[in-house]
């Protein structure tokens, strides 16, 4: 089966973003921008990859410029993607040879991933009024994946999208790097630096950091 954009997708998710999505103005003049100079790349909403019914699902921010809005799918073709996917195979979570395009026949085990905005945002920023305007995806995918048992937010924006979602109090759950939240329903709502290329040179995340998340979850997943 395919969704709108074209790309392979295994379950069926209530709504999804057009391929045009006009919810976000900015976004979609950054979209149609990035057309118009690079006719070859994906340049539309991602969907989410992984797991039909999976035990973890991953939440990120957006798409990177020159990784998913390039290649269709989350997390590929940035250094982001080099460390999640390395570190997700360690745990078991995914398969197969990560070679930074959607064509590289990874597969993910038991695990799903999707971003809080599915558009590319400038420089990767996306603004309050698109993060209100595309949880509706986010929402519709918590609702469906009734499998997910636990959650993983790359980031503290990443962090309030889930509990937005969830029609959750912020303050009752702050977001900190390593924090592992029970929620009302029963879900596990784990939290991690986002593992981009700044926060990796820099030395907030480090990969033994985000080995030590994704190792709690494993563990509390029985992996």
């Amino acid at each position: 089966m395919t969704n709108r954009q074209g790309a392979l997708t295994d379950i069926q998710i209530p709504e999804l973003p057009d391929r045009d999505c006009p919810l976000c103005p900015r976004l979609a003049a950054f979209r149609a921008t990035q057309r118009a100079t690079h006719p070859d790349w994906f340049n539309a909403p991602v969907p989410s990859f992984g797991d039909p019914a999976p035990a973890l699902l991953i939440v990120g921010l957006a798409p990177g410029l020159r990784g998913a809005n390039r290649t269709g799918r989350p997390f590929t073709g940035d250094f982001a993607g080099d460390l999640l996917y390395r570190t997700l195979m360690k745990f078991g979570f995914a398969e197969g040879h990560y070679a930074a395009h959607a064509q590289d026949g990874l597969k993910l085990r038991h695990a799903r991933i999707a971003n809080a905005v599915r558009c590319v945002p400038p420089q990767n920023k996306p603004e309050t009024g698109e993060l209100a305007s595309c949880r509706r995806f986010l929402t519709a995918e918590l609702t469906t994946l009734l499998s997910v048992k636990a959650i993983l937010a790359l980031g503290a924006l990443a962090h309030l999208q889930v509990l937005a979602a969830k029609g959750l109090r912020r303050v009752l759950y702050p977001f900190a790097h390593g924090a592992v939240h029970t929620l009302p329903d029963g879900t596990v709502l784990a939290d991690s630096y986002h593992c981009s290329r700044l926060n990796t040179n820099t030395g907030r995340l480090t990969p033994a950091m985000f080995e030590a998340v994704i190792a709690e979850i494993a563990e509390r997943l029985g992996e």
